[in-house]
């Protein structure tokens, strides 16, 4: 029997960020359209640590950066990468899956996001040359990667609302320790992140959630809601903190 999937959106919830007022709309298509009943909390990212995440089956972490809590949102990505909990992130999602990747696993405690610290010695998280707010772009998938898969078609087209990315000079670091980037821009920037080994852990630079007008969801926050779904269909819960 599917179970309905508990779900974490963590980020600082504002009326402001486009993104977090699709959430509502796109949890329903995703229960009337496909048969992917979730159940949402959203959790701040100054909340997040002392919340059991390890307890959902889904955690999402949402764009809104800077966040109230940088370590917060760390945590949120470091539960998801250990415990197997299905993850998406996406624009500050990403850039914090990517922080949260060099610090805890490729032994870069120092690293830093310019953003947030910009007098860091360690800027793994930079500026773009060229912002991205409000832009579309398109973004080529690598052939055999779940994003291919997730997404269905090799080139897509995709909206963004960011201004910061990944230094390229920890490519090689993040690569060896597992972290495929399966998704770039034209120019060859990084613009999706996913794990090998893991169930589901997708990042997305650019902002799923803004594709179409809302009636749809997008591929791979399907993708996501599935492995969620799958998740709670498969571990006994014991109730979520």
């Amino acid at each position: 029997m599917t179970r309905t999937a508990r779900v974490a959106l963590v980020g600082d919830r504002s009326p402001h960020v486009r993104s977090h007022t699709r959430i509502p709309g796109l949890i329903d298509v995703l229960r009337e359209q496909h048969g992917l009943a979730l159940d949402a909390y959203w959790v701040g990212t100054d909340e997040a640590e002392a919340t059991d995440l390890a307890r959902f089956d889904g955690i999402w972490l949402l764009p809104g950066s800077p966040y109230r809590s940088e370590a917060g949102a760390l945590h949120a990505v470091r539960v998801a990468r250990e415990e197997g909990v299905a993850f998406l992130g996406t624009c500050g999602g990403f850039q914090h899956l990517l922080l949260e990747f060099a610090r805890d696993v490729c032994g870069l405690p120092d690293a830093g996001h310019a953003e947030s610290d910009p007098d860091g010695a360690r800027p793994v998280i930079v500026a773009l040359s060229c912002s991205l707010v409000g832009h579309e772009g398109a973004v080529t998938l690598a052939p055999g990667s779940l994003a291919e898969r997730t997404f269905g078609v090799e080139r897509s087209v995709e909206r963004y609302h960011c201004a910061y990315g990944l230094d390229h000079a920890y490519l090689p670091q993040l690569s060896a320790h597992g972290l495929r980037f399966t998704g770039h821009d034209d120019a060859g920037e990084v613009r999706v992140a996913e794990l090998d080994g893991h169930p589901f852990l997708v990042g997305t630079l650019f902002q799923p959630e803004l594709a179409g007008d809302g009636t749809r969801c997008h591929p791979v926050i399907r993708a996501f809601a599935t492995a969620a779904v799958t998740r709670a269909s498969s571990v006994q819960r014991l109730g979520v903190a």
